[in-house]
């Protein structure tokens, strides 16, 4: 079937790729292709069942339309300085520009006018002075945050929007292959998710958008296909839980931190990432059932506890130049020890050397939002330089937020980010490949719903002029 834009993947990229479309008047015939459901369709039995029952064939949460947007936290991260390196390809005037563009198409959708972290100045100097004289770098970040709940009301709506326009999106369908024509893109291969029904799907543009759990699927086309790529950076971290007194400071002054820091001895990137006052840590299931941990925030529904993620960068080139693959490997070996779910361990405990017993967890401060979660030994998977680098700078963390390496600060393993692969193209998103684009955290550029949406719609201006030309 010919089309003139197929979109694979419905995460925030393609979604505002085909949405930027339609606001400035395309004409285009447009698909998209998700493997995964409709928002309404998407439901985790996790609240029912009281823990992970693996659903089939793909997990609710990160799979569907919406893609893992739909059941994050929902912040939209408003300044160029966060969300990955599309500045460093587009610029950061420009990146900047297309941000506050798309956060006026959210809020056009219904998302939260306030804006947090841009009061109470005064403290966020104090805060700001502390992690200086810790070694770590604060970063200035505006935050929208809409919520798990109200993102998923959000995206619904943007979902109609899509369909009431013409957009056709075939859900249930998985892209297994692209096609390719004299060094043309030139459509995709699709199969219904038990792997019957395979189908061609043609048209004059291709855009490859499938999010960070598609991370490794791109790479492989990518070296198949000889699309011009690059091993980048793959995020090895915990998910760190603490009482909402230790954080009040900064949940009221900036309600996220985006903390910086290259801690001793091998001076790795590490960081601060997706952080939830008033959260709950979550599990999210990949195809390969690789159970990872992430964190939600609600708008309405409140836990005693604030969770973030900490995160350790390493880049591998040579000869290992394998990156996604590596941190997987870590992430089963992690799962193995929990006997398929997540691991938790108090931060008193890996400096003292020994594991954490459950009867441990019942008798603490701080008690674990992800209650199936198993307690254990987290140093008996991490490996030790990732190990190293999360301690360290949790400890440089203690002198900006008091508390925060408690004996009883939880921390959850694996949480890993697969956007290692990066996807060579111009500043005017042209790949080496025509007709073949690759937007959002798959492609390597972003990270974040906001950064991945700003891609999307630099594409559908993009298309929209060489449509008018």
């Amino acid at each position: 079937m010919a089309y003139d834009l197929v979109i694979v993947g419905a995460g925030p990229a393609g979604i505002f790729t085909a949405l930027e479309l339609l606001r400035q008047g395309s004409r285009r015939r447009i698909v998209m292709v998700e493997k995964g459901s409709p928002i309404e369709k998407r439901h985790c039995p996790k609240p029912q069942a009281g823990r992970c029952v693996n659903c089939r064939p793909y997990c609710h949460i990160t799979a569907g339309f919406a893609g893992a947007g739909a059941f994050s936290d929902g912040k939209l991260s408003l300044s160029h300085e966060v969300g990955g390196q599309l500045p460093e390809l587009v610029g950061a005037a420009l990146c900047q520009e297309v941000i506050d563009y798309t956060d006026r198409i959210y809020l056009d959708f219904g998302a939260d006018t306030r804006v947090e972290g841009l009061e109470q100045t005064d403290k966020i100097k104090a805060i700001r002075k502390r992690a200086i004289q810790a070694g770590l770098q604060l970063v200035d970040c505006p935050i929208r945050h809409m919520g798990t709940e109200k993102a998923h009301g959000i995206y619904s709506a943007i979902q109609r929007h899509l369909l009431d326009n013409g957009v056709e999106i075939r859900f249930g369908t998985n892209c297994v292959n692209l096609i390719f024509e004299n060094s043309h893109c030139a459509g995709i291969v699709t199969q219904n998710p038990d792997g019957s029904g395979e189908e061609e799907i043609r048209a004059r543009d291709i855009v490859v958008a499938t999010g960070r759990r598609g991370a490794e699927w791109l790479e492989k086309i990518c070296q198949e296909h000889g699309i011009a790529h690059q091993p980048g950076t793959v995020d090895i971290g915990v998910r760190v839980e603490v009482r909402n007194e230790v954080m009040e400071e900064v949940n009221g002054a900036l309600y996220e931190s985006k903390l910086i820091g290259y801690p001793h001895p091998f001076k790795d990137k590490v960081r601060t990432f997706c952080q939830n006052p008033g959260g709950f840590v979550s599990q999210e299931n990949y195809d390969n059932d690789l159970a990872v941990v992430n964190g939600h925030s609600y708008k309405e529904r409140k836990s005693q506890n604030t969770n973030l993620a900490i995160l350790s960068s390493h880049n591998f080139n040579h000869p290992f130049n394998q990156p996604i693959a590596y941190a997987q490997k870590i992430g089963e070996l992690t799962n193995m020890l929990a006997n398929g779910s997540i691991l938790v361990q108090r931060f008193g405990d890996i400096l003292d050397g020994k594991r954490t017993w459950e009867k441990e967890l019942l008798r603490a401060n701080v008690r674990p939002t992800l209650k199936d979660a198993v307690a254990g030994d987290i140093t008996a998977g991490m490996p030790y330089r990732a190990m190293t680098n999360i301690v360290n700078f949790i400890q440089a963390m203690e002198m900006v937020v008091p508390g925060f390496a408690s004996p009883e600060t939880l921390l959850y393993s694996p949480e890993l980010k697969f956007y290692s692969n990066r996807v060579k193209m111009d500043e005017k998103l042209n790949t080496s490949i025509a007709g073949f684009y690759s937007l959002g955290d798959s492609s390597g550029w972003t990270r974040g719903l906001m950064m991945s949406s700003a891609m999307g719609v630099m594409l559908g201006k993009k298309l929209a002029r060489e449509e008018r030309a």
